[in-house]
């Protein structure tokens, strides 16, 4: 097995693994785990993609999900996929919310300079353009706040994951 992560600036924190073992064999060691009576996890498997959510009496705001892609590479041999977030509703937010301050931004600093160049009274679009990024900033660090929630509960699925994989 070969695994490689990403760096820990990511708020989604993605790895590959390379395993010399089918796709179906590797799903179904997924679905055998799963199904097991003392599994607490939540699944959905879909083809090659696995989805592990956390139990529901632990679940809160911040809890994150495991995406897994198990794909075929050659005969005999398998990537696996994985990516760790929260859930797509939480996510869908928080990328809206940046998106909403993006357009903000730039519909305040064409305001801006379009005020500053006819002499009007320009100090609400300045403000603005300014507390913006910092709002932004807020909110990539809210993010940063929200992965070291649910870290312990990151940790516990990768671990789940890789007892999976290696069985």
């Amino acid at each position: 097995m070969e695994e490689q992560k990403n760096s820990d600036i990511h708020l989604r924190p993605r790895f590959k693994m390379i395993f010399n073992e089918s796709q179906q064999h590797i799903i179904a060691k997924f679905k055998q785990n799963l199904n097991d009576e003392k599994c607490k996890y939540c699944t959905k498997i879909v083809d090659g993609h696995i989805v592990i959510d956390v139990p529901e009496d632990e679940n809160h705001f911040w809890s994150p999900q495991l995406n897994i892609e198990i794909d075929k590479i050659e005969e005999g041999k398998t990537i696996v996929k994985g990516l760790f977030g929260p859930k797509p509703q939480v996510w869908t937010l928080f990328m809206f919310f940046h998106f909403a301050v993006a357009v903000a931004f730039i519909g305040f600093s064409v305001m801006a300079y379009v005020k500053w160049t006819l002499n009007i009274d320009y100090k609400f679009s300045l403000i603005m353009v300014i507390g913006l990024p910092i709002l932004w900033i807020i909110m990539y660090f809210l993010g940063r706040i929200g992965k070291s929630t649910g870290h312990k509960q990151m940790d516990e699925l990768h671990e789940f994951m890789m007892e999976t994989l290696l069985n």
